[in-house]
């Protein structure tokens, strides 16, 4: 008899929690390698491997080192890399962005004949490329969201050129996915995929990666493009939009503090989604635990969870090579 004849349920949770293997046979969420988009930043130059201060572990690369990173992280299991570029000069028009001979496209061609199975991504902005840092053409110093899109049409028709499986359009242009699927297919480029930013917000979450690729605007902001961090009804709205212009993938921008979005997002549209786990939330844990006041490896994991458990089929994030060496159980060091 049970002190003060407490009655329990037949069911007791606990007995599924008693030992790791018994949790992990019940587990409902799973993350593996396979789950994982590692960004890079390519630059000009040789041997060039350029710690970001504000993102510790994380480097410009010039195309050399950018190639042995990315067999790095192929080794790991980790089936993508997404790439950003930052050119020797900008322009009024980031002309740079849809170079044949630009430093993105060189970087597509060089890391796929070196890993070609190796899924290659790369984001097809201006704010790079832009000598004033806003995401393409300014007319009257505001964004001229039509002229933007026939330059970002020539940019991923560039990259295809060039060799890459995904363009992954993010400056939040209306119709900048039709544009460009319109522009890849009508080139011959019908299986070149599309992952579209649908749902960027206007965040300060991407400090440290303005400083990485030198592209904080000279004047104003982006929040006339970029979402209200206050809107989730528009968020979907803007993914169903680009579902229905072509995007093969969509995504969410930033997580963490949209862990709600995602999961709005997924019941809602019947695409893969990604999260982006973006430089701000990454520097976060990094600060905190060089300090000593977070245990790193259970907050990344479990960072990178939440956002699984949300609805994110891909998680694009700077830890991933670090995840996936836990995952493997390999050094982290």
């Amino acid at each position: 008899m049970l002190a003060g004849s407490m009655n329990f349920p037949d069911y007791r949770p606990r007995r599924m929690r008693r030992t790791e293997n018994l949790r992990r046979l019940v587990r409902e969420t799973r993350i593996a390698p396979d789950d994982f988009v590692y960004p890079m930043f390519v630059v000009p130059g040789s041997g060039v491997e350029k710690p970001i201060s504000s993102m510790p572990g994380q480097f410009n690369y010039s195309i050399d080192k950018a190639v042995e990173a990315a067999a790095a992280v192929a080794d790991l299991g980790i089936p993508s890399i997404m790439l950003f570029g930052i050119p020797e000069k900008k322009d009024s028009v980031g002309s740079q962005a849809w170079n044949d001979g630009g430093i993105v496209q060189k970087a597509i061609r060089a890391i796929k004949k070196q890993t070609p199975h190796l899924v290659v991504m790369a984001d097809a902005c201006f704010c790079e490329y832009t000598d004033h840092g806003h995401c393409g053409v300014l007319t009257e110093g505001q964004l001229d969201n039509d002229a933007s899109l026939e330059n970002l049409a020539r940019t991923v028709v560039s990259y295809a050129k060039a060799g890459v499986d995904v363009v992954a359009p993010s400056g939040m242009l209306d119709g900048f996915v039709g544009a460009c699927r319109e522009s890849l297919d009508e080139d011959g480029f019908d299986h070149v995929a599309i992952m579209a930013y649908s749902a960027k917000y206007a965040s300060a979450y991407y400090g440290p990666f303005r400083e990485a690729v030198d592209s904080a605007p000279q004047s104003g902001d982006r929040k006339g493009h970029q979402m209200d961090p206050a809107n989730v009804a528009e968020a979907v709205r803007e993914v169903q939009m680009d579902a229905d212009e072509g995007a093969d993938m969509v995504m969410v921008k930033p997580a963490l503090a949209y862990l709600d979005v995602i999961r709005a997002v997924s019941d809602e549209v019947n695409l893969p989604i990604a999260a982006y786990s973006v430089s701000g939330e990454y520097a976060m844990i990094e600060a905190a635990a060089e300090r000593g006041w977070i245990d790193k490896e259970r907050i990344v994991m479990e960072t990178l969870l939440g956002m699984r458990r949300a609805g994110a089929d891909i998680i694009i994030s700077y830890h991933a090579p670090y995840a996936a060496k836990l995952l493997n159980k390999r050094p982290v060091g």
